[in-house]
């Protein structure tokens, strides 16, 4: 049996890390060899592929532009790319991508490029999407295929980035079965939950636009003046959060919001497995794991309608796709299914299907393997 290398090179963080982590560790190792380039963080446990320890190279890749570090990064690609011989690369987000591609030009490899959510959509000026957009289109020609997380991350490189339908491949963020018996409600009692609350995962950000999900739990407080949201992933990178935080003493909300701080993901799941739905007002997305761990564990979900958000959330299937910025919209929905047992119920059963289907990562893992062999020198 034929066996290949592949390269990664990304900045190892959040739902990148989590992705990383899922293929790694269930690729075949009898066909797939794992290579990680990427910076040094000590905290972070080893990368496994089966019972083998995953070789991890360091470079100065940070997610800010910052050209000493940058240019360094890709030269130190370079060298460990002629050591290491991968027969593809995958490169992960923005800085990855281009590190990864700008490498490519002087070691000949196919870049399979992941966005996770193109960098021009986290750009809060039209002058920076611009410029973002830019950059992308211009390393579209550096040996470049796109390796997106979702159709809509496909529609975008096709419609905005501009490449050709032969460069675009879909292969969805998945993840494995999560067995609610392994799970515990001790994090539940730490954090003096109430019975009945909302969930939502997200580190306070321009993307995951944590302030409209307040003035949401705001307006469902008139009606429900026990409603109670959980926000979890405060803490490693939050830029927000201090204008979270004095939003919720604005708006009198302290009682009904309660922040975690970065918990592990088993912790997460015991959170939102015994919450009543799943909210994301998120500007943008890739393919979030966040809702797909909703629909893992049976969650009716309302979210916004951005990419990554519209691909596992269907309207009036299980649960509801909401316009951006919608506040009336988001505060029904929500309420009817805070109150509603049969629909809420229906439309949980309706995501674990659908999670079933088509984000199952035992039943989809094979067809990165395949798209890993084609691509490979």
């Amino acid at each position: 049996m034929r066996k290949i290398k592949v390269a990664h090179v990304l900045n190892s963080v959040g739902g990148v890390d989590v992705y990383l982590r899922l293929i790694s560790e269930n690729t075949n190792p009898n066909r797939i060899e794992h290579i990680i380039i990427h910076q040094r963080d000590l905290k972070k446990k080893p990368y496994k592929n089966g019972n083998s320890t995953i070789r991890e190279y360091y470079i100065p890749i940070k997610r800010n532009i910052h050209l000493f570090n940058d240019i360094k990064a890709i030269y130190k690609t370079i060298k460990y790319l002629k050591k290491e011989k991968p027969d593809v690369i995958h490169a992960h987000s923005a800085k990855g991508g281009i590190i990864a591609r700008s490498a490519s030009l002087f070691y000949k490899l196919n870049v399979l490029y992941t966005p996770h959510a193109f960098s021009y959509l986290s750009a809060t000026s039209k002058i920076k999407k611009n410029i973002f957009l830019r950059i992308e289109k211009l390393f579209k020609y550096f040996n470049s295929y796109v390796l997106a997380t979702s159709q809509s991350e496909k529609n975008r490189a096709l419609n905005d980035v501009c490449y050709s339908e032969s460069k675009v491949i879909v292969f969805n963020n998945c993840i494995l079965p999560i067995e609610t018996k392994d799970l515990h409600s001790n994090v539940l009692k730490e954090h003096n939950l109430p019975c009945n609350y909302l969930a939502t995962v997200g580190r306070p950000s321009y993307q995951k636009n944590i302030e409209f999900m307040l003035d949401v739990i705001f307006e469902l407080k008139k009606n429900i003046p026990d409603i109670h949201l959980v926000v979890m992933g405060v803490g490693e990178y939050s830029p927000n959060l201090n204008a979270v935080k004095a939003k919720v003493d604005h708006l009198e909300l302290k009682k009904n919001i309660t922040l975690v701080n970065w918990i592990n993901r088993e912790s997460i799941f015991s959170i939102v497995n015994k919450s009543m739905l799943y909210i994301s007002t998120s500007r943008y997305e890739g393919l979030p794991y966040s809702v797909i761990e909703s629909l893992a564990l049976s969650k009716a979900c309302v979210v916004s309608d951005c990419d990554g958000n519209r691909d596992l959330v269907e309207n009036n299937y299980n649960g509801y796709v909401i316009k951006q910025g919608d506040l009336e919209s988001f505060t029904k929905k929500i309420e009817k299914l805070y109150f509603d047992h049969k629909i809420r119920n229906k439309f949980a059963n309706n995501s674990y299907n659908l999670f079933n289907n088509k984000f199952n990562l035992r039943n989809n893992i094979t067809c990165l393997e395949e798209v890993y062999f084609k691509h490979s020198k």
